[in-house]
C-alpha cells in the first residue's frame, strides 16, 4: 500500500481547513487536504448552507414583486442559486489546487493511529478507487456537522427533507411542514412563504424561541403569522405517513398534510467513519470532538469549526483557524476564551441580529439594568424601504452605562449588529451611541433613538 508523508494533513475542506491550508503553504509548509466529496469544496456554507439559502432568500424577495406565478419565481430563484454555487465551489478548489505546496485529494479518511490516516478514493489518473495511507506531523479535523435525523417512523419518506435537500427541490411545494421552530426552521419558513408555499411550523416546545426575550419572540411570531405562516407549539411528531401524492405529519396535536416536510431538528458532528478512538481523540456526550482552548484534541491533532463543538457559524470556524494559525505561525496568544461575546444573525425577513445578554439573562445574573425598545415602524429608512416590521432593543447596566446586550429585529440588522461587537469589546458606553453622528436616512441612525434613554 502506498504511503504518503506530509507536514500537515487537513481532513475537510471547510472554512477553517481551506484557509489554514493556504496559509501554511504560503509559509513554505507541505499540506495535504482530504475531502470526501467533490461537491463540498469550500465547506457547508458555500455549498449547502449560508450562501445557497441566502441566495434563495434574496432572489425570492426580489422576484416576488415582479412575477405573477409562485412557480416561476421559485424556478428562477433555483436557477440563480444553481448558477452561483458551482462557480464558488470551483473557485475554492482552484485556489488551493493551484498552490505548489498543497495537494487536494478526494477521498474518505479514517485514523489508523495518532499520526496515520488511511484514505479511500481515487488513486490514479484514471480515477480508479484504492486505498493509501498518509503519515503526518500534524493533523487538523475540519469535517463540520450534518443535519440530525430524528428516529421517527416514516422519516425516510421521499418528501421528507433535511436542510440540504430542501435547498434543491425541483418544484415548488404548495404545502410545507417544518418540524422544529428554531432559527434554521424560521429562515426556511420565510423563504418558502415568499415563494407562495403554505407553511406550518411544528415545535415540541411550549415556548416560541425560548432563548429570546418575550417581546422579541412575540414580534417575530406576529410577523410570521401576519404573513400566513402557521405555528403549532407543544406538539410531538409521532410518525410520517407517506403516500404516492403527499406526506402526512401525524402529531400529538393533529395531522398535517404536506408536499414537502423539512426536518429542522438540529445538527450533529460529522465524524462517522473517522475511527477517532484509534487516534486517542475523545468526543463529548453530543458526539463533538473534545478540544482545549487552543483546539487541541491531542498534542498533534486539532479540531476546528462545527466538529469541535464550536458555535455553528462560518465566521467562528474562521476564528478557529486564527487560533491555530497564531499557535503555529504567530505568538500563540489567541484562544477560544477571547470570543466570549460575538454577534449572531438569523436571516429571517426582517433579519434578527443579537449580541451579548438578553434582558432576561441580565436580570437572572443579578444585573441592575435599564432597557430601551424601539419599534421599527418609527424609523424613517424603514418606511422608505417598506420594511416597518420589527423591534429594536438595548440592555444597559443602570449604574455604569455599560452596554450589556443588543437585539435588532429589523431591516439591515445583520449588518448593524456588528457595530456592537466593537462597542462591547472596547467598553463604549451607551451614551456614546446615543450622541453618535450617523448618516441619514439609514437604519443605523435609529440607534440615536434606541439609546436616547441612557
Amino acid at each position: 500500500m502506498q504511503t504518503l508523508s506530509t507536514q500537515n494533513l487537513i481532513i475537510g475542506f471547510g472554512k477553517a481547513g481551506k484557509t489554514l491550508a493556504a496559509d501554511l503553504a504560503q509559509h513554505g509548509q507541505d499540506v495535504i487536504l482530504v475531502e470526501a466529496s467533490d461537491q463540498m469544496y469550500g465547506g457547508t456554507c458555500i455549498n449547502i448552507g449560508c450562501i445557497p439559502s441566502k441566495k434563495l432568500l434574496v432572489e425570492g424577495q426580489r422576484r416576488a414583486a415582479c412575477a405573477d406565478s409562485g412557480d416561476a419565481v421559485f424556478c428562477a430563484a433555483m436557477q440563480a442559486k444553481n448558477g452561483l454555487i458551482p462557480k464558488l465551489r470551483a473557485a475554492n478548489f482552484a485556489k488551493l489546487d493551484n498552490m505548489e505546496k498543497v495537494r487536494v485529494i478526494n477521498a474518505r479518511a479514517r485514523f489508523i493511529d495518532a499520526q496515520t490516516v488511511s484514505i479511500t478514493g481515487a488513486v490514479g489518473n484514471a480515477g480508479e478507487q484504492g486505498e493509501r495511507q498518509i503519515r503526518a506531523e500534524r493533523i487538523f479535523i475540519n469535517t463540520g456537522s450534518v443535519p440530525a435525523v430524528p428516529p421517527i417512523p416514516g422519516v425516510d419518506g421521499a418528501r421528507v427533507y433535511d436542510s440540504t435537500g430542501i435547498l434543491s427541490l425541483a418544484e415548488r411545494p404548495k404545502r410545507m411542514v417544518i418540524v422544529g421552530g428554531g432559527y434554521i426552521g424560521l429562515e426556511f419558513a420565510f423563504m418558502y412563504r415568499a415563494f407562495g408555499t403554505e407553511v406550518t411550523i411544528l415545535d415540541n416546545l411550549d415556548e416560541f424561541l425560548p432563548r429570546e426575550d418575550r417581546d422579541i419572540a412575540g414580534e417575530m411570531r406576529r410577523i410570521l403569522e401576519a404573513r400566513g405562516v402557521k405555528i403549532q407549539l407543544g406538539v410531538k411528531v409521532e410518525r410520517f405517513d407517506n403516500t404516492a401524492t403527499e406526506t402526512t405529519v401525524v402529531t400529538s396535536g393533529g395531522s398535517f398534510a404536506a408536499d414537502a416536510v423539512l426536518l429542522a431538528t438540529g445538527r450533529r458532528a460529522n465524524t462517522q467513519g473517522l475511527d477517532l478512538e484509534k487516534a486517542g481523540v475523545r468526543v463529548d456526550a453530543r458526539g463533538f470532538i473534545e478540544v482545549d482552548d487552543h483546539l487541541h484534541a491531542t498534542p498533534h491533532i486539532w479540531a476546528m469549526g462545527d466538529v469541535a463543538g464550536s458555535p455553528q457559524f462560518t465566521y467562528i470556524s474562521l476564528d478557529d483557524y486564527r487560533i491555530v494559525r497564531d499557535e503555529l505561525l504567530g505568538e500563540g496568544r489567541r484562544s477560544r476564551r477571547d470570543r466570549a461575546i460575538f454577534p449572531t444573525a438569523v436571516f429571517t425577513n426582517p433579519p434578527l441580529g443579537h449580541i451579548g445578554m438578553t434582558e432576561t439573562a441580565a436580570r437572572k445574573a443579578g444585573r441592575n439594568v435599564k432597557v430601551s425598545t424601539l419599534k421599527a415602524e418609527a424609523i424613517p429608512k424603514a418606511k422608505v424601504l417598506g420594511q416597518t416590521d420589527g423591534l429594536l432593543k438595548a440592555v444597559v447596566d443602570a449604574g455604569s452605562g455599560e452596554i450589556l446586550g443588543v437585539t435588532l429585529l429589523c431591516a439591515e440588522a445583520h449588518e448593524i449588529i456588528n457595530l456592537f461587537k466593537m462597542a462591547i469589546d472596547n467598553r463604549v458606553p451607551a451614551g456614546y451611541v446615543r450622541s453618535q453622528i450617523f448618516t441619514h436616512p439609514t437604519m443605523a441612525e435609529a440607534l440615536n433613538d434606541l439609546f436616547a434613554p441612557f
